[in-house]
């Protein structure tokens, strides 16, 4: 049986986000490309960036997201599972810092 879950915090614009994803997933084709086809250091590692801004801006995105519907709904209910919810997005923000 499929697990259920409350509807996640980026649901409204989830269409947007795949969108955004096969973007990046032809980014990253590309630049297999580039190597495969022993393009210059340079215009490989602009790709590179490039891409990089592209998943810290869904990154960001999904983050504000969560605390904006998970959080805040947990903030709501209140007890353990709020304290859980931003404990786990304040881990989410330190990895996305350190990435």
């Amino acid at each position: 049986m499929a697990e259920t879950h409350p509807p996640r915090g980026y649901i409204a614009g989830k269409e947007d986000y795949l969108r955004r994803l096969r973007r990046i997933e032809g980014q990253a084709r590309g630049l297999q490309k580039m190597v495969e086809d022993d393009k210059y250091c340079i215009d490989i590692l602009t790709q590179v960036s490039a891409m990089t801004s592209a998943l810290q801006s869904v990154a960001l995105g999904l983050v504000n997201d969560h605390l904006s519907h998970c959080v805040v709904e947990a903030a709501r209910t209140g007890g353990p599972e709020a304290d859980e919810k931003v404990r786990e997005a304040a881990d989410a923000i330190a990895r996305l810092v350190r990435s």
